[in-house]
């Protein structure tokens, strides 16, 4: 049991030490930060629509990802996590969100080997396209954690 918050806790520092990477290591890669419109019922009826024919098959059609998504499976890879509430995705700004979805998870972080079950969204989806599913997510989220998600935006915007 010890061992498993070890690994989750290094987990989570190499989360936050990738995110600082790429914050500051893939420029022009994402458009400003606060570039989600989840208020915007055309942009996010959009996105609904590409997060169903996209997304979901992994992350589920009501958001809430995969059994056990902080756990590794058998063959090393993360389970998709969820993207409501209870997930992690509000935990990063926009141009993280974005990054990530555009690039995928081994191109942000620089390492073509990291194995991953995201694929990379560059060439499949548009930028906007992107944008609304990023903004259709944030939609469903409740008002406080919209709220603090937005102020995280400002922060990153700040530095």
């Amino acid at each position: 049991m010890q061992r498993s918050w070890v690994v989750l806790a290094g987990g989570i520092a190499v989360a936050a030490a990738v995110i600082a990477i790429v914050m500051s290591a893939v420029p022009g890669a994402a458009p400003s930060a606060g570039l989600l419109k989840p208020d915007d019922p055309v942009v996010v009826a959009q996105g609904r629509q590409i997060y169903e024919s996209q997304c979901a098959a992994c992350h589920g059609a009501d958001l809430a990802g995969q059994p056990d998504w902080q756990k590794r499976k058998a063959d090393g890879r993360l389970p998709a996590p969820p993207h409501d509430e209870t997930g992690h995705t509000w935990h990063h700004p926009d141009a993280v969100l974005f990054d990530l979805t555009k690039l995928g998870p081994a191109k942000m972080i620089g390492d073509p080997t990291y194995q991953t079950d995201m694929p990379a969204y560059e060439g499949k989806l548009s930028d906007d396209e992107i944008v609304a599913v990023l903004s259709y997510i944030k939609s469903t989220w409740p008002q406080p954690i919209r709220d603090r998600h937005d102020r995280m935006n400002a922060e990153a915007r700040q530095n």
